[in-house]
């Protein structure tokens, strides 16, 4: 019979410590390889953004393009302070904003939108994909149609939604929340997939209800899968905001960016179009960062 290994067994084996050690300096160097590659990747990045201010400031002050089609960065910089402030229009009266409200109003009002949007897609999507993932008659007759919804374009149906609910804040919220849905219940629905049937059986073979194996069986396995499914549907709905406010849109950051474009004040809409991409990165990277913290176990398997 072998005898049990002790901490004693383990020091005698080892009295220096060496293994730790070197399991410590192991880490250690992991750890600043890591870092070094973070901060490489972030001087890399940098490069590239001064680079490339550095080429559009070159293009448009040598004027090889018209500063109607390509306005300097300084131009756009004074556009979104233009658009964020009050500026004096003569006779002693002022302006603020574009459109009656400022750059970051329009942004909010959009924000809004595509948070109420999102929320409705979440709350119908789960319940969907959560059926469709466990229910497989249910799921055979409904692929299809959700097939067919997450290939449709939504200028495709932009039409038909002012035709049913008008040019109000529904239809915009409506076209927002058509965007969203197909990700988050194909998210759902793979989630479901990836519990297994052998963990379901485990548990149930346990004595758990269907309520429990659904909590702490599916849920947990799927929801790492689901996080995923809305940053994709925040995704979606965010570049489908301009379609959604192409009709009475104002106040709406996406309204504002093509009234600026018929207007031809480009400058405006460079400003709002760089707007609308860096919320779309800061969103991407908080829907990231939440995932991390929700589902801390993803990818640890």
């Amino acid at each position: 019979m072998s005898e049990p290994i002790t901490n004693t067994a383990v020091a005698e084996r080892d009295p220096g410590g060496q293994a730790e050690a070197r399991t410590d300096e192991l880490l250690a160097t992991r750890r600043s390889a890591r870092r070094q590659k973070h901060v490489r990747d972030l001087g890399i990045q940098f490069a590239t953004f001064v680079a490339l201010i550095a080429l559009w400031w070159a293009v448009s002050v040598s004027g090889a393009v018209s500063a109607q089609y390509l306005p300097s960065p300084p131009a756009v910089w004074r556009a979104f302070v233009d658009a964020n402030s009050c500026t004096d229009i003569g006779s002693g009266r002022t302006q603020c904003g574009e459109q009656n409200y400022y750059l970051w109003e329009h942004l909010l009002v959009s924000l809004n939108r595509i948070g109420v949007g999102v929320a409705l897609a979440l709350v119908a999507g789960l319940a969907v994909g959560f059926l469709m993932g466990m229910v497989e008659p249910v799921r055979t007759a409904l692929a299809p149609y959700l097939n067919f919804l997450r290939a449709l374009p939504p200028l495709g149906y932009v039409g038909l939604i002012i035709v049913w609910v008008g040019i109000g804040g529904a239809a915009k919220i409506w076209l927002l929340f058509l965007a969203a849905f197909p990700p988050i219940v194909i998210a759902t629905m793979q989630g479901v997939a990836s519990a297994g049937t052998d963990r379901i059986q485990a548990a149930q073979s346990m004595g758990a209800t269907p309520m429990q194996v659904l909590r702490y069986v599916i849920l947990p396995s799927s929801l790492a899968s689901i996080v995923q499914g809305v940053r994709l549907a925040i995704g979606f709905a965010w570049t489908t905001v301009v379609a959604a406010e192409l009709n009475n849109g104002i106040p709406g950051i996406g309204g504002l960016a093509y009234i600026s474009g018929t207007q031809l004040q480009t400058a405006l809409t460079v400003a709002c179009v760089i707007t609308i991409g860096l919320v779309a990165v800061a969103l991407d990277a908080g829907i990231t960062r939440l995932g991390e913290v929700l589902v801390p176990w993803s990818g640890k398997a």
